[in-house]
């Protein structure tokens, strides 16, 4: 940019900084003579005004932090002033959403996290998986590959033992605990299906992640597991547009497990494993040389299958009124056959300006989402049934079960012919409206409502081994689940600037949300035909016991947030809420939350003003508490169960107590401490921010050992201490930038460090079937034995497994020898994103790490055992024989099955994923313009098609007990994961 007039010299350069495209002024750019230390600073109003004696011409640099670095040549003096415009550089200016608000990046004192508009792009099932490999100090575990499943979120570690640990998810305002018994009536056998699968992620416009107490402490009593804020998109003024973006694709499973699939050879381990237990050969030589081949069940039941997305979205408005209204149509087949989630979802975004004070704004989102679940032991039968055993006989009927002694149902008849449906209807939705009261303060009203309609169909034919193993002739169930909660949330929010320097920010409200839901379930057996299924119960001559229930929960709360700066230089930021809750003690229904961070941008120091590298320095400290109130339903109260006793030969039902009363019972509390620095260098090219962290969850709920004349063994007490401490690391760095190229990477790592410090007076350890929480450990732990190989002829059993005596007393028991063998909780994870764009083309590349997570492989303990009863692993044919002394494979032996939790079954899981590649291209402007379209973009992808690691499993991304946080990890019967490629198209009208 040059300046010239003909004017005589001047000694006054004055005139006004603002942003490009709002016009804001930025306070506090520098502005300097190049090469001098002439210069000024802009005002509370963006203006600068300084005196100089410097020859003519000089050059004018203008910088400041966020911005791209302005020079403007001044060849004489100017007759009027010279207002300058910067254009917005980074991240730092851009709006994030925080609790009840939102603040510039750069006024931020907390730990917020926000979601690339990159991966927002990425297409998935639920809005959840976003967060995967793309917010520093988030865990995703995909729990497993069951279209529309649980998903389970730790930000900075799991802080409950038996509460709940995933995040608050705010949408449009309106706070969801992703609870997915919500969606679940209770009759289906399976994984859950995902609550949160209901919202349709292409309607997202920005995620924002709150981690540090500052920024959750606004959500008091359900802040301390962080808080996931979600923003739909809205209409712009002026910028009406219809889209529709579109996908298909095809997905099939990562990978199968090596089992026995040739007849001959499994045989042969049946017959030895019981002339090893002294019993006769169960097959004769020549029956074994005249079997050919064998059933592979895993191929017989997985498939490649297909998936589909649709989205039309009109969007636009005008000053007065804006919308946005969308329909979406997603369908997922699994890849087991005959499972499958669908989802019909539209939304519908309305601002209106009744004035310039007053505003009215609506927000809703209904869908409709089924799904076909797979029934929980089919893939542990596909594992265990025998190669020997055939699909069909040969009159082309299915094969009821296995013949031999492990009780075990054909898998594929099973997939084929059983109902095991979720259907849930979802209604989300609020409406408010902010009123001006005076300059700088408004007042908002808000409204909303969260309906959640589930029904789960069950029917299990007779000719099939489920349908008849209880002496039916086919079982049928239904069962009806209805949840309302509704939210009331008034707010005062007021800005003003105080002289030239000081800023303040208030904002202070009352909510209150109730939440009810009611169930019942009903059901028959013995069906005089299939033919009806589950649609006329009173068909089955036997019912079975039916169901009902109904809880609900109350919350009322005050909240205030104080933030304030002082030349854009130095923050404080102080916040509380106290939430009275109904789930607690009489004598605890309150708790107060409050916080307080600080945060200074030294880059806006004078020291730093000439400097032409740093672009951004800001230092964050902070501290708080927030609580945890997902515990279940009166825990407080003294409760009463059902028990059926006989009298007379008849069947009566009566009543015990269950739980006594604690009127005491009060929160889960976490403390956190959080120090953050957020630097950027080289005019913004390079961005990084580094977090470190110390949380301390106290008061725990746990159910402990009291007095048995209270006529209970245990009760839910306030004991406990959990804690987490870590470090999260993201960098930004704009690697190459020229006209036609750019290159951009994203790197995210985050570091845990998760341990039990105390669980209450006189108790080390909870143990869980194969997990423990024990002080001094990490939740997620295993325990069992340490194997040392295997026993040698001339030893005792030789063949059989070696387990260490810990103790020393000659004996192997379970109360002495057993030890921590292993860890869920990985020791770091890592993200990385590379975005690359030549001309129209545009090319995506995300790589996701965990290292050092351990999985409990319950599949292959089950594989191992070698008895002949059922199949087993590939590595049996290097089993233990005299001949072939293995040190790694016990002998078969033919003995009822018994599981041994041992470290031979605790494997590293650590895996390196390509998650995500897309290859997209924009058509030229030249072509869609003839064509009266806006911008047409056309997309190859692929998701999971590359996974390092030493797993042995069908992925290390497992998780059979979901969202559990104490029994994490662990591999048994898990839908597997599947990778998946996928074409697409995105067009603008």
């Amino acid at each position: 940019m040059s300046i010239h007039t003909a004017a005589s010299a001047q000694e006054v350069l004055k005139g006004r900084i603002a942003d490009d495209k709002t016009g804001e002024p930025l306070v506090g750019a520098v502005l300097k003579i190049k090469d001098t230390e002439e210069g000024s600073v802009t005002d509370i109003d963006g203006n600068y005004e300084f005196i100089t004696s410097h020859p003519f011409p000089f050059t004018l640099v203008v910088k400041f932090a966020g911005y791209e670095q302005k020079e403007v040549e001044i060849y004489e003096a100017l007759d009027e002033d010279l207002s300058i415009k910067l254009k917005n550089s980074s991240l730092l200016n851009e709006v994030v959403v925080v609790g009840y608000g939102t603040q510039k990046r750069s006024d931020v004192t907390g730990s917020v996290a926000t979601v690339s508009e990159e991966i927002l792009k990425t297409p998935v099932t639920s809005v959840d998986k976003l967060l995967q490999g793309s917010v520093a100090g988030v865990q995703v575990t995909q729990s497993s590959g069951q279209p529309g499943g649980s998903v389970s979120i730790r930000i900075r570690g799991g802080n409950s033992i038996n509460g709940g640990n995933e995040p608050l998810y705010v949408i449009d305002g309106f706070p969801v605990y992703n609870d997915n018994n919500d969606a679940n009536a209770g009759v289906t056998a399976g994984p859950s299906i995902n609550a949160l699968a209901s919202l349709n992620p292409s309607d997202i416009e920005s995620i924002d992640v709150l981690k540090d107490a500052s920024a959750t402490a606004i959500y008091g009593s359900r802040g301390a597991n962080g808080v996931v804020i979600i923003t739909t998109k809205k209409g712009k003024a002026g910028q009406n547009n219809i889209s529709y973006d579109s996908y298909y694709g095809v997905s099939q499973v990562i990978k199968t497990l090596d089992v026995l699939t040739d007849a001959k050879q499994w045989a042969q381990l049946r017959n030895d494993a019981r002339i090893n237990s002294g019993k006769t050969p169960y097959y004769t030589q020549g029956q074994i040389d005249s079997m050919s081949g064998g059933t592979d069940w895993q191929k017989e039941a997985f498939r490649q299958a297909g998936f589909q997305n649709h989205q039309v979205t009109f969007r636009g408005g005008d000053e007065k009124t804006r919308f946005s209204i969308s329909g979406n149509y997603y369908k997922q087949n699994g890849v087991l056959e005959n499972t499958d989630f669908k989802r019909y979802s539209g939304r519908f975004n309305l601002e209106h300006n009744f004035s310039q004070r007053f505003r009215v704004a609506a927000n809703l989102t209904g869908s409709q989402t089924s799904a076909q679940t797979v029934n929980d032991q089919i893939v542990r039968f596909l594992l265990l049934m025998p190669p020997t055993v055939p699909v069909k006989d040969a009159n082309g009927n299915y094969t009821y079960q296995s013949e031999f002694e492990t009780p075990l149902g054909n898998p594929i008849a099973t997939l084929k012919n059983i109902t095991n449906r979720t259907n849930t209807f979802r209604l989300l939705g609020n409406i408010y409206g902010d009123y001006t009261i005076t300059k700088g303060l408004t007042a908002r009203v808000s409204i909303g409502t969260d309906l959640i309609n589930n029904k789960q169909n069950v029917y299990i034919p007779s000719t099939i081994y489920q349908g008849a193993n209880s002496n039916s002739t086919g079982t049928a169930a239904i069962g009806a689940k209805f949840t309302n909660t509704w939210l009331n949330e008034n707010t005062l929010n007021y800005s003003t600037n105080i002289g030239k320097n000081h800023k303040l920010n208030a904002v202070a409200g009352f909510t209150q949300q109730y939440y009810k839901t009611e169930s019942v379930t009903g059901g028959s057996q013995q069906f005089v035909s299939d033919a009806l299924t589950y649609n006329d119960l009173s068909t089955g001559a036997v019912y079975t016991k039916p169901t009902s229930n109904t809880s609900d929960w109350g919350l009322q709360s005050f909240l205030g947030r104080v933030n304030y700066s002082y030349a854009q230089k130095y923050y404080l930021t102080i916040t509380g809420r106290a939430d009275g809750s109904s789930r607690f003690g009489k004598n605890n229904k309150w708790g107060f939350f409050p916080s307080a961070a600080l945060a200074w941008n030294i880059n806006r120091e004078s020291f730093l003003a000439s400097n032409d590298y740093i672009s951004n320095l800001k230092l964050r400290l902070s501290g708080g508490l927030t609580g945890n109130q997902e515990i279940g339903l009166y825990q407080s109260l003294s409760t009463l169960s059902t028990n059926t006793y006989f009298f007379n030969n008849q069947t009566v039902i009566g009543f015990s107590p269950n739980r006594i009363s604690n009127p005491d019972l009060s929160w889960e509390r976490t403390k956190q401490f959080d120090a953050g620095v957020d630097i950027a260098i080289l005019n913004n090219r390079v961005d990084l921010t580094i977090d470190a962290y110390y949380k301390k969850t106290s008061d725990l709920l746990l159910n402990v050992p009291i007095p048995y004349t209270t006529g209970q063994s245990t009760a839910l007490q306030n004991y406990g201490v959990v804690s987490n401490k870590g470090i999260e690391l993201a960098l930004t760095t704009q690697n190459v930038k020229t006209e036609k190229f750019n290159w951009t990477t994203s790197f995210v790592y985050s570091l845990n460090r998760n341990k039990v410090e105390s669980l209450g007076d006189g108790v080390d350890y909870v143990i869980s079937g194969q997990s423990i929480a024990k002080v001094g450990q990490p939740l997620g732990s295993f325990y069992g034995y340490k194997s040392i190989g295997i026993y040698q002829t001339g030893e005792a059993t030789p063949g059989n497994i070696k387990y260490a005596d810990i103790n020393g007393d000659g004996q192997i028991t379970q109360d002495r020898d057993r030890v921590v063998i292993g860890n869920a909780q990985p020791k770091f994870l890592a993200g990385l994103t590379n975005n690359f764009y030549y001309k129209n083309f545009d090319v995506s590349i995300f790589f996701y790490a965990s290292y050092g997570n351990k999985v409990f492989n319950q599949n292959r303990q089950q594989l191992e055992q070698l008895t002949g009863q059922q199949n087993a692993s590939t590595a049996a044919l290097d089993r233990w024989t005299t001949s072939n002394p293995s040190t790694t494979m016990p002998r078969a032996f033919f003995e009822d099955a018994t599981t041994v939790v041992s470290d031979r079954f605790v494997e590293d899981a650590s895996f390196l994923r390509l998650k995500n590649i897309v290859i997209g291209y924009t058509l030229p402007a030249k072509l869609t313009n003839k064509a009266h379209i806006g911008k047409a973009r056309f997309y190859i992808a692929a998701q999971n098609i590359l996974t390092l690691t030493k797993y042995t499993g069908y992925d290390p991304e497992v998780s059979k007990n979901e969202q559990t946080t104490l029994t994490q990890g662990v591999d048994y019967g898990v839908y597997p994961n599947s990778k998946s490629y996928q074409v697409g198209l995105n067009v603008t009208f």
